[in-house]
């Protein structure tokens, strides 16, 4: 059996040979080989999973980009005249080639479950396609391999975005009709509930694109995408969220499982050791001198509720409450997120207290979501194997929960059910678990600059933020509720530092970090981390915000917003080959 196994993979990897849009269909003597039984379909439908986030640039990376981030430099989608057609990239069609050709060959195939594994191709198509509309908007619509003589296609202009969209969800509703596994325990293999949970994610986005873009005209139809979410929603059964033995746990493990808790996670990609397939999660979070080294911003932390369900942003004197204080009885879901007082990893099997580290953080808000405990081998090589999940039940919840807010129909029982359950598993108490809010929070109000008044809607929003910080989703959320400005007018503050000096900042007795201006002064303590908080200006320096006191300020250098980068240009190179395009406004 294993020999004929590495037969057909060797045959399908002859099928499925990368190309451009512009050539030759494959057709080889495999096609039999491959299409006449259901473990040739299985094997060629494998190849659709490198669509996948990677492991290396997983979804943990993908807020790096975003408002509630702090990050070393600042990326190419940001920074001034570095996007353009000469540097965009993206407009890759091979995937779809691959996926278009097996559905035509799988159509024709005698197999029994046929259909189950064209489904899984029309998810990963759907899938494709809405990378490619977030990205450029108007895209061809191909669903057929194509010849090297059909011109029209091959040269012709793009499909409305709209229509493609409509395409997309003609996709996913025939992958949840026909995919015949409707759950997988090891939460790896596409099934009938991860096509629903794409679909309310892929949903959620059109519908809020349509209503706040209102450029495009669509507003009128944005209500049937939000119906949609709701819908398939509540078609997906066999999930709750996750709950540990120790409720200020349960959150954390979530995201440093070796094995996905397939309780809560609908979809995951299972790293190995023993197979050298990790990802650079520590690394990326904690070394001071590899990657981004994000840090949440103060401005974010502060829309966490106290425990009691009550906004911290409701004490008057919120904005001058040193790091110490302002962490305590707050929603759980901040001490599993980064690190505060109580926080500990390992060194050789030891508890080693762990406390914010200012040569890591530019915040003092230093992340632990995705990070091993363990302080070797993981922070100093990209040696990291815990599962990395991309979908989860908890998204669905909030996805839901904005489609009722956005039609109105939330009721006390929905909201119970959704964002109270997952307040709840963050530890939070009061009526705000069963409650709709009926008054808007002030400093909700103010950071999305007014764009959102409703206050169950504006509930919803803190509660996505707060549950998928670092899962990748915040720039696309952005882009769809048309308010892109956040990503370069957020300001990446940090701590509040009544003076300059040292503190300690896990209440252990022991000073972590000394803020300090002028000459490096000295202490008691070798592991200290010094910051020079000094008055001059420039990108990569760390001031505070009144000069020698305040919050902890970072410059990561100059970031440009413009309306033009909701959608990236055409790539320069395909726009010569085929004018018939067209550029994306304001990339002419």
């Amino acid at each position: 059996m294993k020999n004929i196994h590495y037969i057909l993979l060797f045959l399908l990897l002859a099928a499925v040979t990368s190309c451009n849009l512009d050539e030759y269909p494959v057709d080889t003597a495999s096609n039999q080989a491959i299409f006449g039984s259901a473990t040739g379909l299985e094997l060629y439908s494998n190849s659709f999973y490198n669509i996948l986030p990677g492991t290396d640039v997983g979804v943990f990376q993908g807020d790096d980009v975003s408002d509630l981030v702090a990050r070393n430099g600042v990326d190419t989608y940001l920074s001034v005249n570095a996007l353009s057609p000469a540097t965009s990239s993206g407009w890759s069609w091979s995937a779809l080639r691959n996926i278009n050709y097996f559905i035509e060959n799988a159509q024709n195939s005698t197999v029994a479950e046929k259909n189950n594994y064209i489904g899984v191709a029309r998810f990963f198509r759907a899938l494709f396609y809405f990378d490619k509309v977030t990205r450029f908007g108007d895209v061809p619509w191909i669903d057929q391999t194509i010849e090297i003589t059909d011109s029209l296609t091959l040269y012709g202009p793009r499909d409305d975005r709209f229509m493609v969209m409509e395409k997309v969800l003609e996709d996913l509703d025939f992958a949840i009709e026909n995919i015949t596994l409707t759950s997988d325990a090891s939460s790896t293999r596409i099934t009938k509930n991860v096509a629903r949970a794409y679909k309310t994610r892929i949903a959620l986005f059109e519908a809020s694109y349509r209503k706040y873009h209102v450029e495009e005209g669509m507003q009128g139809t944005a209500n049937t995408w939000y119906q949609e979410v709701v819908n398939t929603a509540n078609d997906i059964t066999g999930f709750s969220l996750h709950e540990a033995a120790q409720v200020d746990q349960s959150y954390r493990e979530l995201f440093i499982t070796k094995s996905p808790f397939a309780d809560e996670t609908i979809l995951a990609v299972a790293l190995d050791a023993s197979l050298q397939v990790f990802s650079s999660a520590n690394r990326r979070f904690i070394s001071p001198t590899y990657g981004n080294r994000p840090s949440l911003t103060r401005n974010f932390v502060n829309t966490y509720l106290n425990l009691d369900g009550t906004s911290f942003t409701d004490n008057p004197d919120y904005k001058t409450t040193p790091f110490v204080e302002e962490v305590r009885n707050r929603d759980l879901r901040l001490k599993q997120t980064v690190r505060l007082g109580d926080y500990h990893r390992t060194e050789n099997g030891v508890p080693v207290v762990a406390p914010p580290n200012f040569n890591q953080t530019f915040t003092g808000y230093q992340p632990i979501k995705w990070c091993y405990d363990e302080r070797f081998p993981y922070d100093d090589e990209s040696r990291n194997d815990n599962a990395h999940i991309i979908m989860r039940y908890a998204e669905v919840l909030l996805n839901k929960a904005e489609a009722l807010a956005e039609l109105g129909t939330m009721t006390p029982g929905e909201w119970a059910e959704t964002i109270g359950a997952l307040r709840a598993r963050a530890g939070i108490t009061g009526s705000t678990l069963t409650s709709l809010p009926t008054q808007a929070d002030p400093y909700l109000i103010d950071y999305y600059k007014g764009k959102f008044t409703d206050p169950v809607l504006l509930e919803v929003i803190r509660e996505r933020a707060v549950e998928l910080i670092f899962e990748g989703l915040r720039p696309d959320d952005l882009r769809r509720w048309h308010i892109g400005e956040l990503f370069a007018e957020s300001q990446m503050n940090g701590m509040y530092v009544p003076g300059l000096g040292e503190y300690d900042l896990n209440s252990d007795g022991i000073m972590d970090v000394y803020f300090y201006q002028g000459t490096k002064p000295e202490s008691s303590n070798p592991a200290i981390a010094f910051v020079d908080v000094s008055t001059s200006s420039g990108a990569g320096r760390l001031q505070l915000s009144n000069g020698t006191s305040g919050e902890v300020i970072f410059n990561p250098g100059f970031r440009e917003w413009m309306d033009k980068k909701y959608l990236y240009p055409i790539p320069e190179s395909d726009l010569i080959r085929n004018p018939a395009l067209g550029q994306n406004p304001g990339w002419e």
